[in-house]
């Protein structure tokens, strides 16, 4: 019977060290993102860590809970908590809705690519304009031209445009990940293009929309020039009754303390005591989107 032996492959030393070239550059990469990430880390744990030394003796029960008195070298930041709570979430109320509704137009009824090129064009400017800008325009048009004055609703509508380019680009992508399976199915069982849209697109994209929605939830709450303009003061002893009322904010008054205080070193473990509070605000709107959006992908 007749076996035929199979030809040994031949690796050419041209090839091992082609492959080996490739391998070493692999890890090189890897190494270098490895790096990239453990700064990044570092960097995050020495300002968490420099704000607990500084800050966490300042934090108590009258701290969160009192308005600032004797020229804010005294009392607490519950104001500046209460202002920075409505800001935020009110800027979401505003951004939300009309980022989700300009990324349903951009992904699912723009037909001309040109339109659609020129549109993103300038959400990707807007995105790269500077928050000092954004004050300045929120105390043009809303603070002055529309009379609406140093207010609640002149700081939410700035701030609302601030977010607006984040939220429109995560949810666009959020609508681009939905397999056009769906969307066919949908059209295929008689719905319309506006059926398919709400009732089996957006759920199924709902959770990558909340991620934009984190993103410029933070950013909101951490602005400082955008609201100086717009809605912060320097101190109110009493808290907003409506949307034209004007309010304290926890990175205005941090900046406040640090700079235009009449007592700065008196007031330096209130700075840091403040910042510990706003870092710790922000991360707890996080982690209830967070937890809001997993519970909807659970749900999908």
């Amino acid at each position: 019977m007749d076996r035929s032996i199979p030809a040994a492959r031949v690796t050419s030393p041209s090839g091992s060290i082609g492959l080996g070239h490739r391998a070493l550059v692999e890890k090189i990469m890897f190494g270098m993102f490895k790096a990239a990430s453990g700064i990044n880390g570092l960097a995050l744990l020495t300002i968490c860590g420099f704000l607990f030394y500084y800050g966490l003796p300042a934090i108590s029960w009258e701290f969160l809970t009192e308005a600032p008195r004797n020229s804010m070298t005294e009392g607490g930041i519950w104001p500046c908590i209460v202002g920075t709570f409505l800001l935020a979430f009110g800027s979401m109320l505003v951004a939300f809705p009309l980022g989700v509704a300009s990324a349903i137009y951009l992904n699912e009824y723009a037909t001309n690519p040109k339109v659609g090129r020129i549109i993103r064009l300038g959400i990707n400017n807007l995105a790269g304009v500077p928050s000092v800008v954004f004050g300045l325009f929120g105390l043009a048009f809303f603070v002055t031209f529309l009379q609406m004055g140093v207010s609640i609703m002149a700081g939410v509508l700035t701030l609302g445009a601030l977010t607006l380019p984040v939220i429109i680009g995560t949810a666009e992508e959020a609508l681009r990940s939905v397999p056009n399976t769906y969307r066919e199915a949908s059209l295929g069982l008689g719905a319309t293009k506006w059926q398919t849209i709400s009732k089996v697109v957006l759920p199924a994209a709902l959770p990558g929309m909340l991620t934009g929605a984190i993103l410029g939830l933070s950013r909101a709450a951490g602005e400082t020039a955008a609201i100086m303009f717009t809605a912060a003061v320097f101190y109110t002893p009493k808290m907003p009754n409506s949307v034209f009322s004007d309010v304290m904010a926890l990175p205005y008054h941090v900046y406040v303390l640090a700079t235009a205080g009449t007592e700065i070193e008196k007031t330096r473990h209130l700075q840091y005591g403040t910042s510990l509070v706003l870092v710790a605000l922000v991360l707890g709107m996080n982690l209830v989107a967070i937890w809001l959006r997993a519970r909807l992908q659970k749900k999908l």
